[in-house]
């Protein structure tokens, strides 16, 4: 069997994937226009341009901006159901089994949806999906960067209500350079103290330091991103004596202009270095990517061997928010895969 093949085959894990960055386009096509939500064309192609990245952004905004139309759709339970089965579908396709869907549900109130029905919405697709799809799922809900620290809290407690339904951990998103994380210190201590999972957007746009805020400050668990962690020598240390994993992006981090290539990407170096590494989509449609291609661009690109894809992907599973049970479901079909091959 050659290697493009066991990557399709393969049993793979994704931590990192947001909800609102990773709808089909022609859904989008479809619920705008049923809708009458203003898009600037109804040909898919110009739809495309709208919400997915080619390239290179100038900078996070530029890419951020590129999830206002899928937003704007997600506005109704309905929807945001849809959505969600469909990711959880395109998943199972890809051979994912295990995948941490996340997205900030004050996001979706714009017609009168209450948070609660928002957060149900993505629960109820995810039940779905692991009746009817065979994926595991759990849910992380995000507190966006530029929100006041009473929405943090607000949504640290809707977190607690949904904690045995699904709902594993939050998140802090959006904006780095200008939003620092300590602005959100009292939403992840009210998650810690309430058993609540904690991860962390840090270190993705060139600021190391909130790398180690973000874990020290904020009790982040796992830190998303952490693509600039290799500017700061205490910060690497850190990362390796505390077992930190690095939920990393590499497409992602290419278009928001976090690094200058999939080469110079230095998530091999991590890996080299025993830095837990997780490989996952962030956004599949915003990215333009799935994960069985993020895995093709790091053998291409970064010189990953099979031996370092069995790596991330154990990581992917050991240091998920998923329950044993779950964890030992994804082990043992793993094992299966593997045993099927030697």
């Amino acid at each position: 069997m050659n290697l493009d093949k066991m990557l399709e085959l393969i049993p793979k894990t994704e931590l990192h994937c947001h909800l609102d960055g990773s709808v089909r386009p022609t859904t989008i096509l479809d619920i705008a226009g049923r809708e009458d939500i203003i898009t600037s064309d109804t040909n898919l192609n110009v739809l495309e341009k709208q919400v997915k990245v080619f390239g290179k952004c100038n900078s996070l905004k530029e890419y951020l901006d590129k999830f206002n139309l899928p937003i704007k759709i997600m506005q109704k339970e309905k929807n945001i159901y849809r959505v969600a089965v469909e990711l959880l579908e395109d998943a199972s396709k890809e051979n994912i089994r295990y995948i941490e869907i996340r997205f900030a549900p004050f996001n979706h109130l714009l017609d009168n949806l209450k948070p609660e029905q928002a957060v149900e919405a993505v629960l109820s697709a995810m039940n779905y999906g692991r009746d009817h799809l065979g994926i595991m799922s759990n849910l992380i809900l995000c507190i966006l960067r530029q929100e006041p620290p009473s929405r943090g809290i607000k949504l640290a407690e809707l977190a607690r209500k949904y904690s045995s339904k699904g709902v594993a951990a939050i998140d802090l998103a959006g904006d780095e350079a200008n939003f620092p994380p300590e602005i959100h210190t009292e939403a992840f201590e009210l998650a810690k103290s309430y058993g609540i999972h904690r991860t962390v957007h840090a270190g993705e746009t060139g600021i190391p330091e909130n790398i180690l805020k973000s874990i020290k400050i904020l009790h982040a668990e796992r830190i998303g991103h952490g693509t600039c962690a290799y500017r700061d020598k205490n910060t690497l240390e850190y990362l390796i004596a505390h077992k930190i994993p690095l939920e990393v992006c590499v497409t992602s981090n290419v278009n928001t202009s976090a690094v200058n290539s999939y080469r110079e990407h230095p998530i091999k170096k991590y890996l080299d270095k025993n830095i837990v590494v997780t490989v996952n989509t962030d956004n599949t449609t915003v990215s333009n990517t799935d994960i069985i291609q993020e895995f093709k661009y790091l053998v291409k690109y970064q010189d990953f061997n099979f031996e370092d894809i069995k790596k991330v992907i154990q990581n992917g599973v050991n240091y998920s928010f998923a329950s044993q049970e779950d964890k030992n479901n994804f082990k043992n079909s793993f094992n299966s895969f593997m045993d099927s091959i030697k």
